[in-house]
């Protein structure tokens, strides 16, 4: 078991823990909403995609989006998972991604769906 993020303790006052499963979309999560320069000691952590949100919502954000979201989750995360595929759309004010990813430990594929913006 991993430690689940957010951090946080259980009903029994302990650290709460997550599956695998969980911990890596957690982990996926973290890339998406941190963007570079925001972690001190990790300054190309994270895929920094939320500045995107606030250009004009158009074929070409997303598809900068779904690039950028690729690029940073296979740098911080390729050690762990297989990026099987990034989808991205923009409409007004909301990015939103869906990661399908594969684990490399266990071989299970699953997705993360974020929304980004003012109406996410």
């Amino acid at each position: 078991m991993q430690v689940d993020y957010p951090y946080h303790f259980d009903s029994r006052d302990r650290t709460a823990e997550a599956s695998e499963a969980d911990h890596l979309r957690d982990l996926i999560e973290q890339v998406i909403f941190t963007s570079p320069g925001e972690r001190v000691m990790r300054p190309d952590f994270g895929a920094g995609v939320s500045r995107l949100v606030f250009d004009a919502a158009s074929p070409e954000a997303a598809a900068t989006a779904g690039f950028v979201i690729r690029g940073a989750l296979q740098q911080t995360l390729g050690q762990r998972i297989l990026v099987e595929d990034v989808q991205a759309s923009a409409e007004d004010a909301t990015l939103t991604v869906t990661v399908v990813f594969r684990s490399l430990r266990s071989g299970l594929e699953d997705r993360v769906e974020v929304a980004l913006g003012t109406g996410g």
